[in-house]
């Protein structure tokens, strides 16, 4: 499994999450988890029945996007990387919080992850779905980078003082670590002898 930082500024819309995307913009065969800065606008191709229901459509101005595809056809486990993928979005965010600023302050304001989301309080961070294509499963998790204009209260990187750097930075620990740990759960599942 790979992964890249696109430099170039793309706006989500849902119709991104589609199986081989990665492959047909970036030349990325197989496995592979992407990144790039955009707004997102999802109403047409939203993927959450629940969502779509009840017209909870997705907008940011400004959002960080990670599209991951994996060439298996288990649901329930993509489920699982998808909150994976999130979990490791709280540890980079938490970890720059308390880089930054005096502990105490940190505990009131640590990033938690509720299922498949991150909040700060009442204020959400982030979007996230795991969906299943004819040939493979896809993940999309976007994090706010501006919470202006956002239909729900919400946070974004901005807003913890993120710099340009600081963000680019937290997108490559997401994706290197996300990375290792699909590598690292493969070599798990192949170095164990069966038992009886």
């Amino acid at each position: 499994m790979n992964y890249k930082f696109i430099q170039k500024r793309i706006d989500y819309t849902g119709k991104e999450l589609r199986s081989h995307w990665i492959y047909e913009n970036f030349k990325l065969p197989g496995d592979e988890i992407v990144v790039f800065c955009g707004a997102a606008d999802v109403s047409k191709y939203l993927v959450d029945l629940v969502d779509s229901q009840k017209k909870a459509y997705i907008y940011s101005e400004d959002m960080m996007h990670f599209i991951v595809e994996h060439f298996s056809l288990d649901l329930e486990k993509t489920i699982a990387y998808q909150r994976l993928l999130i979990a490791i979005m709280s540890e980079a965010i938490n970890s720059y919080l308390f880089s930054n600023r005096e502990k105490e302050q940190c505990k009131e304001r640590q990033i938690k992850r509720y299922g498949d989301d991150l909040y700060d309080g009442e204020n959400k961070l982030t979007v996230s779905i795991a969906t299943l294509t004819t040939v493979s499963t896809m993940i999309h998790a976007g994090i706010n980078i501006s919470s202006k204009n956002t239909p729900v209260p919400a946070r974004g990187l901005l807003d913890y003082g993120m710099s340009a750097t600081d963000i680019a930075t937290f997108a490559e620990a997401v994706c290197s670590r996300y990375t290792e740990e699909v590598k690292s759960m493969r070599m798990a599942r192949c170095k164990v002898r069966g038992v009886r």
